[in-house]
């Protein structure tokens, strides 16, 4: 289903902002940061690019957030392709940061605090369909191992009120989305659907993690 489509019955919707039962612990492992050189990037689903991409945007320690679309087979995408729900692609963003400010670990748990609920199947809030999923599209091992053992502690230590939905696949390719969809929570912050939807989670974010926002 089309985000123009959703608007009418998102009105009635309480915005989707991940509703864990207890402060979510940090990762128990990580990647080492001193190892890593040089800015790395994060491919992450989460329903609404829009959303995700401005919580991301607040974080300190992330030079860029890109939305767009990954995880699948086609060797393009579009809104209109994405949308029909038949590419397999789903909405993504593009999480560009210097590992000497925030680790994997940590953007991994602000991914599962604040930018989506990773219990909803292809879904978030009033957005329907396999676009919408949950995903951590991993580019090397690290990341894998990461986000393997992360998902395991939040599932063993009960986050969630449901079983944590949230796919792991290899990155194969990451897609930048049309230009209108760049930045648009900055650029359109009255825009109903960002009111309901985007808006409390960066004000979740900013209420949970004051000390990994920027100055």
């Amino acid at each position: 289903m089309l985000r123009q489509i959703a608007i009418v019955s998102m009105l009635a919707t309480v915005g989707c902002v991940a509703a864990p039962r207890m402060p979510l612990p940090d990762p128990a492992q990580d990647i080492d940061q001193a190892k890593v050189k040089g800015k790395q990037k994060a491919i992450l689903a989460g329903g609404c690019f829009w959303c995700t991409e401005a919580v991301f945007e607040a974080v300190a320690g992330v030079e860029k957030v890109v939305s767009g679309y990954s995880g699948g087979d086609l060797a393009s995408a579009t809104y209109e392709m994405v949308g029909s729900g038949r590419t397999k692609h789903a909405e993504a963003i593009e999480v560009t940061y210097d590992p000497a400010k925030i680790s994997y670990g940590q953007i991994l748990k602000i991914f599962f605090a604040v930018a989506h609920d990773p219990t909803q199947l292809n879904r978030q809030g009033p957005d329907y369909g396999p676009q919408y999923r949950s995903a951590i599209f991993y580019a090397d091992e690290e990341q894998k191992r990461v986000a393997t053992a992360y998902v395991a502690q939040l599932e063993q230590a009960k986050a969630f009120n449901g079983k944590i939905v949230t796919e792991l696949a290899q990155l194969k390719a990451f897609y930048p989305a049309e230009d209108y969809h760049q930045d648009f929570v900055k650029r359109n912050p009255n825009h109903p659907y960002v009111v309901v939807n985007s808006t409390p989670k960066v004000t979740k974010l900013k209420k949970e993690f004051t000390s990994l926002l920027k100055k």
